[in-house]
């Protein structure tokens, strides 16, 4: 086990491990920290633990210090720059008649390097545009391709539940979703009703589908033989939270009536046909 704190860089952004410093750090601490590319300064996201040597991405980098008045003030310098690149940058763009689209620009604690996160549907030859840029700014440049659920994480908005989206509030890591979670849990497969603002999957489907797997295994499938206190009989409703079933007797006379999972007994079960997931 290894001690570390954890260090966001942006807000909603993924959590990074670091080695804390000895002294005390409170969640929402400006720290600098030692990164691959240099210094970098973020937010204490969680204090300190231990967690196992395998969760590590080795070398552990150290927090360097306590983010001082001075650290701040250049970090908030940086701030203000962001948006007069991103102008001229979004014009050379144009200027270049390149097929991309700017999505967020980011200057380095120190100022050496500005990174500018662009969409594109294919792979974009952009060292005419780098050049530009460097002409422009003196510094090094970096274009960083990135997808569409990044860009909504950068971006920001409000999804269709009313909240704020998920990846921009809380959401460290995108986990993969399927198509097959919203057919297990119910829900219309109309793309337009399960889709995000980004057009993928909504990340929520993740959220209850442990639930879901679990309820599956003790709640008969629809077409499933079942013995109640009626006789034998064919599921033919589930309602998958409540546990609530509609099931017909064999008889040709019988009428369809209503029961609990926990008061039949699975007889046969209809086997469920495979299904390919798609993220």
């Amino acid at each position: 086990m290894t001690k570390v704190i954890s260090v966001k860089f942006t807000e909603g952004g993924r959590s990074y491990y670091f080695k804390p410093l000895n002294e005390e750090l409170s969640v929402g601490d400006a720290v600098i920290v030692d990164t691959a590319s240099g210094l970098a300064m973020g937010k204490v996201s969680a204090k300190v633990k231990e967690v196992k040597d395998e969760e590590i991405i080795s070398p552990l980098k150290k927090v360097i210090r306590i983010a001082s008045k001075k650290d701040i003030e250049m970090a908030e310098d940086n701030k203000k720059k962001e948006p007069k690149a991103f102008e001229v940058c979004a014009q050379k763009i144009v200027d270049r008649d390149l097929e991309m689209k700017l999505v967020d620009v980011e200057y380095s604690f120190d100022g050496s390097k500005i990174t500018f996160f662009f969409t594109a549907d294919g792979r974009i030859d952009f060292r005419e545009l780098v050049k530009d840029l460097a002409a422009v700014f003196h510094t090094r440049i970096e274009l960083r391709q990135i997808g569409v659920r990044d860009e909504a994480r950068m971006l920001g908005g409000l999804g269709i539940c009313g909240f704020p989206y998920c990846c921009k509030q809380f959401l460290d890591d995108f986990q993969p979703v399927s198509i097959k979670m919203a057919k297990e849990q119910g829900l219309s497969l109309n793309p337009t009703k399960i889709s995000g603002s980004c057009g993928r999957l909504m990340c929520c489907l993740k959220y209850e589908q442990d639930s879901y797997e679990h309820l599956m295994k003790i709640t008969p499938s629809v077409g499933s033989t079942v013995k109640t206190s009626e006789g034998l009989c064919t599921v033919t409703d589930v309602n998958m939270i409540t546990g609530n079933l509609i099931v017909k007797p064999k008889s040709e006379d019988g009428i369809p009536f209503k029961v609990n999972r926990k008061d039949v007994k699975i007889i046969s079960a209809r086997k469920k046909q495979p299904e390919e997931d798609e993220e």
